[in-house]
């Protein structure tokens, strides 16, 4: 499996391109920013884009697809908590599609946004905006934020933690090194080991 990152200043997002081998089907994750660059990306691989995966709604990770329709007509996959004024084949937690060859994995980590989706494929884990490199998604209030970190911790930080992490921004990652040293998730611990030595001490 190749992973082809491209950044753009436009949101400073990242947009995935995926595919098995040079000449196979290929997908997208998050196309927040379709320029030349990309395009010379997916072409110079000589890729066929069939598929195009939505982490969220949010117009960072989803502005390009305008221009993507005019030159390609992949299928879009995204969590049916969110309306798209482009037909949208909907996906639920835990659901498995074999896309290109590959197999992927949804997961549902609500707390940034209610249609919040994580794709596992491999040992790679697409996380969009719920968990940064050193940091975790912005959330609109407390409520959201115990949510996105309750997530995070049964669904992702369970899994191996030698697997990569592929942000919305900023650098790669991967879940020992969030283990380790992200504050928001070392924080968390603490809580965690407080309540329960409260319910010792009762």
């Amino acid at each position: 499996m190749r992973i082809y990152q491209h950044f753009s200043v436009i949101g400073f997002c990242n947009t995935y391109l995926i595919g098995a081998k040079q000449g196979s089907d290929a997908i997208l994750i998050d196309p927040g920013h379709v320029d030349i660059e990309l395009i010379n990306l997916i072409e110079s691989n000589e890729f066929k884009l069939k598929y195009v995966l939505l982490t969220h709604r949010h117009t960072a990770h989803t502005a390009g697809l305008n221009t993507l329709f005019k030159i390609y007509q992949p299928t879009i996959f995204a969590s049916g908590f969110s309306a798209y004024e482009y037909p949208v084949t909907t996906v639920q937690d835990h659901e498995m599609l074999n896309l290109c060859g590959l197999d992927v994995e949804v997961i549902h980590v609500p707390g940034h946004s209610l249609d919040s989706m994580v794709y596992k494929i491999d040992h790679a884990l697409f996380t969009g905006d719920t968990l940064m490199c050193g940091r975790i998604g912005t959330t609109p209030g407390y409520r959201e934020q115990a949510l996105l970190l309750q997530s995070i911790r049964q669904k992702i930080m369970s899994l191996d933690e030698n697997i990569l992490l592929f942000p919305g921004h900023g650098t790669p990652s991967k879940i020992r090194i969030e283990r380790m040293f992200n504050h928001a998730l070392l924080e968390l611990g603490t809580i965690e080991t407080e309540r329960k030595n409260w319910r010792e001490d009762e």
